[in-house]
């Protein structure tokens, strides 16, 4: 941590991974707490020679006398156990800030299979940290850290009470096969059932005799037994008709499925229940004559729900994995924090698995991905149809994992016409990462990896581009970057005209004369309001923004194509209907037609 960074965090905010101790002439007796909190979730800052008053934090610093000896007892205690059941070996770094001597040290995660770091030997005095405190862990979740930590995987136990030719749900099993034998075709299709699970691996020898593991009654059991393992659904999926923060929690839903049978099962209701709600488009190949409906966020939604249902902690009795389609996004939320951090799952290669059998056995049939892709396909998928990245949280803390693919452009109409103005020439991907700098204020190197899909090199050397481009500026991390300082105001500038002038075409259009003038010419008022207010060219979902539609194939049908059918809109680019980068613009006609509704309406007053 360099001393500016440290500056900053003593500006009193809430840290994650910072903690403040007066320590004036010893270690104070809570630092160890903090030590396992940070060593049990993700790692963190302790500061010594800081004092908080009255919710103010003011450098007090360590007094010289004692300086070294702090150092060395804390030091010597981390290292050395008994305080902290495992050794932790940590760095300090001595910082000089008003005159006063400050410690800091970073304390790092632990591996998975040394948790929970706990004082004393005591399980019961582990501390997670949350919220910027240190909260000691209830029973359950330190059950979830020894689950984790243990050497064999939870998933290939073998389930000793259930028989190996009973358990198994014949047709889960027969479109197992069916799909297995279509990518391995071979002698495989000539096994009985038996022989088949016991040749890939789904039972194992028992001194009862031959018993399914954990896996296979996950994947294949009756419903009986798996629900008799395991209490909770496998997946709670909702459909609610409302934007995500207009929703709340005592509203009821417009469709929800609670899968409470094996996994595949699961899997297959999901899939269904998404098609029904999906916007499916209509294509012919034109050489082939065959249809392609596939939904556009198909890839996207495919790859989160499996590993939603391959990776989550099947232990975990009390929680369970959720899927909640919204307007303006989909969550995807998960029992069980990922092993991988965030910069690792975006890396190709392969990934410590809690579930590793589980995820054999969808790879095999092609419903999982080869070596870390699944997680990069979302990305590349997303970023396909012009949406901001998708957002991870692999919360320590919480041992969950959430994944939200919101439906929001990265490239608004506003930042297209920011970025003319500026006068910069930057390629779509430059445009892309400088607009969801714009947007969130700051961005970091992994950020751009999720827009771009590159390694962490090339993320570089983009940024150092715009940073050239005196677009950017890094902050003293050199992993963040801001936007440059001269021009905030001016973004700021532009999101305020932005909003004044919808604000005054809200005033000048009312919904009413917009109506009748609309109905005069043979056109909906949904109609006449997406003519008058197309601003060069725009996309389906900035369209259906305009007169606040949220059903995409009803927008089309009702709305957008009889306006193309009339030649009054036209498509950017004909010859692909379909492309993720198709975006509408008025014809001549269309035009003529815009002019005469806004002549109508100012003649009505």
């Amino acid at each position: 941590m360099t001393k500016n960074e440290l500056i900053e965090r003593l500006k009193g905010y809430e840290w994650n991974d910072v903690e403040f101790k007066r320590a004036r002439r010893g270690v104070p007796e809570d630092a160890y707490s903090t030590v396992s909190a940070f060593a049990n979730t993700s790692g963190g800052w302790l500061i010594f020679g800081v004092k908080e008053t009255s919710g103010r934090l003011e450098v007090a610093g360590v007094e010289a006398t004692a300086f070294d000896k702090v150092q060395n007892d804390f030091l010597s205690c981390l290292r050395a156990g008994g305080k902290i059941s495992r050794p932790i070996d940590v760095k300090p770094e001595k910082h000089r800030i008003d005159g006063k001597d400050l410690l800091a040290f970073f304390i790092p995660e632990s591996p998975r299979n040394e948790k929970p770091v706990c004082l004393r030997g005591d399980l019961s005095k582990s501390y997670i940290r949350r919220g910027g405190g240190d909260e000691r862990c209830t029973q359950r979740e330190i059950e979830r850290f020894i689950r984790d930590a243990a050497i064999e995987p939870f998933d290939s136990e073998p389930m000793t009470d259930l028989a190996a030719d009973t358990f198994f749900d014949e047709r889960t099993l027969s479109w197992y096969r069916r799909r297995f034998n279509e990518r391995e075709p071979g002698r495989h299709e000539t096994l009985s059932d038996q022989d088949f699970l016991i040749e890939s691996g789904f039972l194992a020898e028992t001194a009862q005799g031959l018993r399914p593991t954990r896996t296979a009654l996950l994947l294949f059991g009756k419903t009986r037994y798996t629900r008799r393992w395991l209490p909770r659904p496998v997946v709670d999926m909702q459909v609610i008709h409302e934007r995500f923060g207009d929703w709340s929690a005592d509203r009821r839903y417009e469709d929800r499925i609670t899968a409470e049978d094996n996994i595949i099962l699961a899997w297959l209701a999901v899939v269904e229940r998404y098609m029904k709600h999906a916007d499916r488009p209509f294509e012919l190949n034109g050489t082939t004559l065959r249809r392609h409906d596939e939904p556009p966020d198909y890839i996207s939604f495919r790859e989160a729900a499996i590993n939603l249902l391959i990776h989550q902690d099947y232990g975990d009795f009390y929680r369970h994995a959720r899927i909640q389609i919204f307007h303006d996004r989909t969550v995807f939320w998960n029992p069980g924090d990922a092993f991988a951090s965030l910069e690792q799952l975006l890396e190709p290669g392969g990934k410590e698995l809690r579930n590793p059998a589980i995820v054999a056995a969808f790879r095999r049939i092609g419903l999982s991905d080869q070596a870390g892709t699944g997680i990069r396909a979302i990305y590349t998928n997303w970023r396909q149809l012009g949406h901001v990245p998708p957002q991870m949280e692999n919360q320590r803390s919480e041992k969950a994992f959430s994944l939200t693919l919101l439906k929001e452009a990265i490239l608004s109409e506003n930042q297209k016409r920011f970025q003319k103005e500026l006068g910069v020439r930057l390629s779509d991907l430059e445009a892309d990462v400088f607009a969801y700098a714009c947007r969130e204020d700051r961005i970091t190197l992994t950020d751009v990896r999720t827009i771009g899909g590159m390694n962490i090199s090339a993320a570089r050397d983009l940024m150092g581009h715009l940073v050239v481009q005196k677009l950017l500026e890094p902050l003293d991390s050199q992993n963040v970057y801001t936007l440059a300082s001269h021009l905030r105001k001016r973004y700021q500038a532009s999101l305020s005209e932005e909003k004044e002038a919808r604000e005054r075409q809200d005033d000048k259009v009312p919904g009413l004369s917009w109506d009748q003038v609309g109905t005069k010419l043979g056109l909906s008022p949904e109609q006449a309001q997406i003519l008058v207010n197309i601003v060069t060219e725009q996309s389906v979902t900035e369209l259906m923004a305009i007169v606040k539609r949220t059903n995409r194939t009803k927008f089309r049908d009702q709305v957008l194509n009889p306006l193309l059918n009339a030649g009054l809109v036209e498509m950017t680019i004909p010859e692909k209907p379909r492309s993720s980068k198709q975006k509408y613009r008025l014809t001549d006609l269309g035009q003529n037609a815009a002019l005469n509704l806004k002549r109508q309406v100012k003649n009505n007053g």
